[in-house]
């Protein structure tokens, strides 16, 4: 593991170990994310073309990122958990450069910085024109 490398303990009320180190935290992921017991959630990819008023969010990457975390937040939630289950995300961008501005986004939605292993993938283009981001997500929830 790399300098400066940790194994983050989780407390008894989460249901997962975050192995952190220097360089994946600067750019808001975890190197992995250790879970036992729980619920898996898987969720699809949520996109934020239109936010939650009707609002257009084309050519807005920052924005159609939050809601598209607003939307994981929102499974979870029915699935009984919060964004900290969250153990890992998958980002799809159309355009490497969205990368550096959506990283202050990340950290809105995991602000104790137990952040979920991440991929980000660049891509030709998403289902709708306007779409720049679409972000689906794994999440164990603990079991009650």
């Amino acid at each position: 593991m790399a300098a400066g490398a940790a194994l983050c303990a989780s407390s008894q009320a989460q249901a997962q170990t975050y192995l952190k180190d220097d360089a994946a935290q600067s750019r808001g992921y975890s190197s992995g994310v250790v879970t036992e017991g729980g619920r898996t959630v898987w969720i699809s990819g949520q996109t934020g073309l239109v936010d939650e008023q009707g609002r257009s969010m084309a050519g807005n990457a920052e924005g159609q990122a939050r809601v598209a975390f607003r939307a994981i937040d929102n499974v979870v939630k029915r699935a009984g958990g919060s964004m900290k289950d969250v153990v890992s995300v998958t980002i799809y961008l159309t355009d490497p450069r969205l990368l550096e501005p959506l990283l202050p986004v990340r950290r809105e939605f995991f602000p104790d910085g137990n952040f979920p292993a991440s991929t980000t993938v660049t891509v030709h283009s998403l289902a709708q024109v306007g779409m720049m981001v679409e972000i689906s997500a794994i999440a164990v929830v603990r079991d009650k």
